[in-house]
């Protein structure tokens, strides 16, 4: 099967870290170029969503631009998707920029579990992390309609298209809001007693999830 195209999503404003979120520096990395670096690894085919091309400035990759008439990441899935159909791919992984420890196996895993349904979310349970999701393109012709209908949430989109869910630790998914999370973040990655994978700042130990 032809490797889906991915996509890091990168299309908000960061106002908690102070604007310029997929800029901000960790571990002497910018946040856009480890997510790009991770992506790069499962696909052939890496794009980056986003409002305004000026939210990475200066960074090599090819943009796909949200719609400016919806809110939050629906936007950049829908320009996913639709890159999607015509780069000819069968499926859209999405992993948010802000998210420095994603699992190495995301891509792997989602499509695995996907079978018959619309899309896999990754899953820390209870909880769903709907940027974390290999969707189908197909899944691009409900989304006119669900558009429509005035509502935004990812997981209310999955429900509509039919979900599959992966679980793995939550640690995975630290996500970086604030200030205070990237310090956070830097700690894990810089610590010298914890025992830390550089690569994704996750405690060593057995392989899985």
């Amino acid at each position: 099967m032809t490797a889906p195209l991915v996509v890091i999503l990168a299309g908000g404003e960061g106002q908690r870290m102070g604007g310029a979120k997929p800029l901000r520096m960790l571990h002497g990395e910018r946040l856009v170029d480890r997510a790009l670096r991770k992506a790069r690894a499962w696909s052939d085919d890496v794009r980056v969503a986003l409002r305004d091309r000026r939210q990475i400035e200066g960074v090599d990759v090819p943009v796909l631009l949200d719609d400016p008439a919806i809110e939050g990441p629906l936007a950049g899935l829908r320009s996913a998707l639709t890159a999607a159909r015509e780069a000819g791919r069968e499926m859209v992984l999405t992993i948010p920029c802000d998210a420095p420890f994603v699992p190495g196996d995301l891509a792997a895993a989602l499509e695995a579990a996907i079978g018959t349904n619309g899309v896999a979310l990754a899953r820390s349970a209870p909880d769903l992390h709907p940027t974390c999701a290999m969707w189908r393109t197909e899944t691009l012709d409900l989304l006119p309609d669900y558009v429509a209908s005035g509502r935004r949430s990812l997981i209310g989109f999955a429900e509509l298209a039919g979900y599959a869910a992966v679980d793995w630790d939550s640690r995975r998914f630290f996500n970086l809001n604030r200030p205070e999370d990237l310090a956070e973040a830097e700690r894990r990655l810089a610590s010298e007693v914890e025992d830390v994978d550089p690569a994704s700042g996750f405690d060593r130990g057995p392989p899985g999830h």
